[in-house]
């Protein structure tokens, strides 16, 4: 079996009580085997020869009130190969753990403390899990989310998996704040990638964009309406004079353009839209002037 040389971050965020995981490899879809979490239960990471089967059943085991010494000795009872494994567990009171066993490859090692679990193998050395404490303890100015992100792609920097790069992933979990209401809030996988860490970051900026709900809209300015009409009109949507005047028509066929860009969660109707998603569309179609 391949061992999964990976750097992961699983944490806790104590001002909500999300849970999230962070992982990267040279390995390919590393989210596929690394991440396991329930919201209100707690988040586990299992790496290096890997055991998929302490996900389940280290969430099974908090969600039953286990602490962490009496999961970790469930582990030793029931895997005779706990020695090759790697993982990380946070409850859902910040409870924590990682472990590392003495025949996972080196370097490989891990940190724990309240609210977060750090732990790598076959890394290029420890500065990569102390990036991934450090980064996730200093930018408390980020959102949770990007908090774990900004930590994987602080760790890869500092020279990560010392094998190379391939997949990352990000998966956090809140109760009821994901879409139609599930749990699982963020969920995404860069399976192959030359810059994973990176790529993630990027991913999560649209996944912001799309999913999240703008703080506040502003009411267009005749110039942005005049842009807008043109690209409407290039596009083949409308068909009216670029006027920079808000119209029955200009509002048909901007909100069939803002729903082919699934942002339709941005767009409260008229002509009001928030600057975010300004911003992505003119930076989508905006290279140069839209003309009819």
């Amino acid at each position: 079996m391949t061992p999964i040389a990976t750097f992961s971050l699983v944490a806790r965020d104590p001002a909500t009580g999300d849970l999230g995981v962070a992982v990267a490899s040279k390995f390919l879809a590393v989210g596929f085997v690394v991440p396991w979490l329930e919201a209100g239960v707690g988040a586990v990471a299992t790496q290096s020869y890997a055991n998929p089967r302490f996900g389940p059943q280290g969430l099974a085991l908090l969600k039953a009130g286990a602490g962490m010494d009496e999961v970790l000795t469930t582990f030793r009872r029931t895997d005779p190969g706990l020695e090759t494994r790697q993982f990380g567990l946070v409850s859902a009171q910040g409870e924590s753990l990682s472990f590392t066993g003495k025949d996972c490859h080196a370097w490989a090692g891990g940190q724990a403390g309240p609210n977060y679990a750090a732990q790598g193998n076959i890394l290029a050395g420890p500065e990569v899990v102390q990036a991934l404490v450090e980064t996730f303890h200093s930018r408390t100015d980020l959102p949770f989310p990007e908090r774990l992100t900004a930590a994987l792609l602080a760790a890869d920097r500092a020279g990560g998996d010392k094998r190379g790069r391939q997949s990352a992933a990000l998966v956090v979990v809140g109760a009821g704040k994901g879409y139609g209401g599930m749990d699982r809030w963020i969920d995404l996988r860069v399976d192959d990638h030359p810059d994973p860490c990176a790529e993630l970051e990027r991913l999560l900026g649209i996944h912001r964009l799309l999913f999240s709900k703008p703080q506040s809209s502003s009411l267009l300015l005749p110039e942005d309406i005049a842009w807008i009409q043109a690209l409407l009109g290039r596009e083949g949507r409308y068909a009216g004079a670029v006027s920079g005047i808000w119209d029955e028509a200009t509002e048909k066929a901007f909100a069939e353009l803002m729903g082919i860009e699934n942002l339709e969660e941005r767009y409260p109707g008229g002509p009001y839209l928030d600057p975010e998603a300004l911003r992505y569309l003119k930076g989508k179609f905006g290279s140069a002037d839209p003309k009819r």
